[in-house]
């Protein structure tokens, strides 16, 4: 019975360390690029958009279009680093098995 009750406060830590992890997501950003930079966008850990610059020079009123692209794969590249981010650190927790729901 003793075995059992350290066991769940062990359970009980790790719970709260992942809780605390998750949380931290939120006020870490990575930044996704594209067109060398001249689309760049940011995002939280918990995949939340937080800014995006557009250099002057990637806006050409004839090429919409290429505009689009670039911001669609900044955006692809920021939520592909923010999987990368909490993979990282949640990945402590799980040894690297992916949860379901869990982030």
């Amino acid at each position: 019975m003793n075995n059992m009750n350290q066991m769940m406060k062990q359970v009980k830590k790790m719970q709260e360390q992942m809780l605390k992890a998750q949380e931290e997501l939120e006020t870490k950003s990575v930044e996704g690029t594209a067109g060398g930079g001249v689309v760049t966008v940011s995002v939280n850990g918990h995949k939340k958009l937080l800014n995006i610059v557009i250099k002057p020079e990637a806006v050409d009123p004839d090429d919409v279009e290429m505009l689009q692209d670039l911001v669609m794969t900044a955006v692809n590249d920021a939520l592909t680093k923010a999987d990368e981010l909490a993979n990282q650190d949640m990945g402590k927790f799980t040894g690297g098995m992916k949860i379901p729901g869990l982030f």
